[in-house]
């Protein structure tokens, strides 16, 4: 559905993008996590074909941003991270000024506009200025606004940005419903752990570069080589950290101060972790849990950007 092929974006000697290259499947949510400044924005106004890249290029729904924009625009709803409204207008009148813009007929508009605003939540509002909307619905209608033309793909920059609790929810529930309808969908957002719930799959970009790629569970497990061991036995704990302690790939165990419970820094894959619950058992360590502390988007992030 997107290809992006050695994307590069330089102002004079900065760079912005640099050689950025990342497929995305048909109906994929795909998340963009970044730094202000990393190029999430660069990335999402080149593919939108407002902004041209230095090289490189990319593929929306196997057209060329570069040779065919403006069949590119055709496959995609954009909303960016600052959004124009047209205050005067009403919420209805709005979306009708769009659809015409994209040249819906006058008939199909009148059936179109009442299912959008179904779809984000606006129906009460359809007569209400925009200038007089919360800036939650003001974003719901330029989501609205960006699915006017029926597109293959969205393309929202910090769509969250700014909302307070409640309406973030509905942000999310409204994605939701489009993720079920087949919508492919790209994300930005330094809402992390809204990220890693409203997205399959997840991209760290810092310093225009592309450093990690994954569901949140395949990031984690590719980059933390140091796991967090939780362990609570029946008794004799103290019996627990002088075995655990003994194997080689053990850095540190200490006892916790919940009751008959220790820790301890582990580097081994998951099967050499299996395999030492295992001789553990055999070593009459008396375990009820043995767990792997996890680590949150924000926790991840903060790891694979920390030298960058």
């Amino acid at each position: 559905m997107i290809e992006i092929l050695n994307l590069t974006k330089r102002y004079g000697k900065f760079t912005a993008l640099e050689s950025l290259n990342l497929q995305i499947e048909k109906g994929t949510v795909f998340g963009f996590v970044g730094q202000n400044g990393a190029g999430k924005s660069t990335t999402f106004s080149i593919l939108a074909t407002l902004l041209s890249p230095t090289s490189g290029t990319a593929y929306v729904n196997g057209y060329d941003i570069l040779k065919e924009p403006k069949l590119v625009r055709k496959q995609i709803g954009y909303m960016p991270d600052f959004f124009g409204v047209y205050d005067q207008l009403k919420a209805e009148e709005y979306l009708d000024f769009y659809g015409a813009s994209y040249g819906i007929s006058s008939s199909e508009r009148k059936r179109l506009i009442p299912q959008l605003l179904e779809l984000v939540n606006l129906s009460h509002k359809k007569d209400a200025y925009v200038d007089l909307l919360s800036r939650g619905m003001k974003q719901r209608l330029c989501l609205a606004r960006s699915l006017i033309h029926d597109p293959e793909v969205l393309i929202l920059d910090e769509p969250a940005s700014g909302l307070d609790p409640r309406a973030r929810v509905e942000m999310r529930e409204i994605l939701k419903e489009l993720k079920s309808m087949g919508k492919t969908i790209l994300i930005s957002s330094h809402i992390l752990p809204e990220l890693a719930e409203m997205c399959d799959v997840i991209g760290i970009i810092d310093e225009g570069k592309l450093v990690a790629k994954g569901t949140v569970a395949d990031i984690q497990q590719q980059l933390r080589a140091e796991k967090t061991i939780t362990v609570k036995t029946i008794a004799d704990v103290e019996k627990a950290v002088s075995f655990f302690e003994d194997d080689h790939l053990v850095i540190k165990a200490t006892i916790m101060d919940e009751a008959n419970t220790c820790q301890f820094i582990y580097q081994g894959t998951l099967e050499q972790q299996r395999e030492l619950l295992k001789k553990a058992i055999l070593n009459d360590i008396s375990i009820i849990s043995f767990s792997e502390e996890e680590s949150n988007l924000e926790d991840v992030f903060m790891e694979i950007t920390k030298d960058q």
